[in-house]
């Protein structure tokens, strides 16, 4: 059990540290987005270049961050049913989503992106627009990490709802 807790300590670690990337990642958003307006709307000049940063920052947000949100269970569920449930069985919903929903979606976005993703890399692609960034193969390649990220989020789940199942559930703190 103490490798593990190991494991998803790791994970939890991994997961904390791009969570709060993706936290002032958002911060730069907010400063992005207000220049923007002020610029577009106060002083008529606007800026593609601008407008696609804050689209790009918004894609790494939600990208890098689902796996924090995963971690922090702060995603969006129905919980109807869910909370009336026993510790126990809402760990075996846990366990059962993760292995038959969240790992094999998250494995068929990777391969089905991995020839989009290629493409761009190899050509270096850029923005189409005039005055736009370049570098969006980059930003392409943010899809198959955060949903690593959220594979691994979802193995450390996977083992903290294996713990609870088997009344270990104090080995990996939730």
């Amino acid at each position: 059990m103490n490798f593990l807790k190991k494991i998803s300590q790791f994970i939890d670690a991994l997961n904390e540290k791009t969570g709060l990337f993706a936290a002032w990642l958002t911060t730069f958003m907010v400063i992005t987005v207000v220049y923007d307006v002020i610029m577009r709307y106060g002083f008529k000049k606007g800026n593609i270049a601008v407008q696609e940063m804050e689209w790009h920052i918004f894609a790494v947000v939600f990208l890098i961050g689902a796996a924090y949100a995963l971690k922090k269970d702060a995603h969006v569920r129905v919980d109807i049913l869910y909370t009336k449930f026993s510790r126990k069985k809402r760990a075996w919903i846990d366990l059962m989503g993760t292995f038959i929903f969240l790992i094999p979606f998250s494995i068929m976005v990777i391969y089905s992106t991995r020839n989009f993703i290629e493409s761009s890399w190899a050509v270096r692609e850029v923005s189409p627009d005039p005055g736009g960034l370049p570098c969006r193969y980059i930003l392409k390649a943010m899809i198959p990490a955060g949903f690593v990220l959220l594979i691994l989020q979802g193995i450390s789940q996977a083992i903290k709802n294996f713990l609870v199942i088997i009344g270990k559930e104090n080995e990996v703190s939730q």
